[in-house]
């Protein structure tokens, strides 16, 4: 349930109820808007202990959420989360675009593609160090060396990194290089990371699973929230059906349905969407119209060399050039790039 408490409430007050709140076994969740201050209470049957806080003076009045994912619902908190990282609003008006190879293959390679990158109107740098591959004899990435490379190439560039952590043994290391933890698709459901990644106060950016319902992805970023990190990306990133003339089928419904349902900010990859890189700008034009806050998109000067996913790497020519068109796709819903 949420607690909405009385304008100017002193702090004093608010610290009182918090500790009820835990003394109760449940967990407080503190929200200041622009206008009112509200407090989650989760945890199983809060509600039941409804009487409780209704008594107290600085409770103005009290909402139940009916969505079973808390944190993350509209009901829990109105406004859009923007999320900043230095100078960056994620989640603002403007459109976030990163790009970058699916995996980190050599030093060189990657200050290439962030330079050209960052010319066509980038902001962020992608690249796997740690890659999740379906055969185990596939490149399985640099690990701590890749990190190494992306923490060079945003000195370089001023680009901020995100890249993804596998498991929970590889959380702290990752943070320790990069701007925004990913979490990627078949991770989703991997709870103990989850709540491990909720826990290390840095951005995460979690991909919906392969054949996971949005329920059960607002459900996954849920225990993110829960942990403490209320600074979260959603991603939608294709969902497996019958059809096999794309990689997945980019189910960019999420997009709008997600915002309705919640207030975190949403992010398409239309590259693993879509798999097929002649298709990639028309999808990425209909993310932003659906309202998409930005994109995750693969880059490679050689994507027949690629050491992963070549086949749906956008040529830095063709990026420039959708990069352009974007813009005015941005500007016809009010909005930049």
């Amino acid at each position: 349930m949420i607690l909405t408490l009385k304008p100017n409430t002193p702090k004093k007050d608010i610290d009182l109820i918090c500790r009820k709140i835990e003394e109760l076994g449940f967990k407080p969740h503190l929200s200041k808007g622009k206008e009112v201050i509200v407090i989650g209470v989760i945890g199983q049957n809060a509600i039941l202990k409804k009487d409780i806080f209704e008594a107290m003076d600085a409770v103005a009045f009290i909402t139940p959420i009916s969505k079973p994912y808390k944190l993350v619902s509209r009901e829990f908190k109105k406004e859009n989360t923007i999320i900043k990282i230095d100078n960056l609003k994620i989640g603002g008006k403007e459109i976030i675009v990163a790009a970058g190879p699916c995996s980190v293959e050599t030093k060189e390679l990657l200050l290439e593609i962030a330079e050209d990158a960052k010319k066509s109107g980038a902001k962020m740098i992608r690249g796997g160090a740690f890659k999740p591959r379906t055969s185990p004899y596939a490149f399985q990435g640099l690990g701590e060396e890749g990190l190494k490379y992306l923490a060079e190439a945003r000195k370089k560039t001023g680009l901020l990194v995100i890249t993804e952590v596998m498991n929970v043994k590889q959380v702290g290391i990752v943070t320790k290089y990069t701007d925004i933890i990913q979490i990627g698709a078949r991770n989703m459901q991997n709870y103990d990371l989850l709540k491990e990644v909720g826990k290390a106060r840095k951005p995460v950016l979690l991909k919906r699973g392969l054949s996971a319902t949005i329920e059960e992805f607002l459900m996954s970023a849920e225990y993110i929230l829960s942990n403490g990190n209320y600074d979260v990306i959603l991603c939608e990133r294709g969902i497996r059906t019958f059809e096999t003339a794309t990689r997945f089928t980019l189910d960019l419904n999420a997009v709008p349905v997600i915002k309705k349902l919640s207030h975190l900010p949403v992010f398409v990859d239309p590259s693993h969407g879509v798999g097929v890189r002649e298709y990639i700008p028309a999808m990425s034009k209909a993310s932003i119209a659906c309202g998409a806050d930005g994109l995750l998109l693969e880059v490679h000067p050689h994507p027949e060399k690629a050491f992963s996913d070549g086949p749906q790497s956008l040529l830095p020519k063709q990026f420039d050039v959708m990069m352009k068109e974007l813009r005015l796709v941005a500007e016809s819903v009010g909005r930049g790039l």
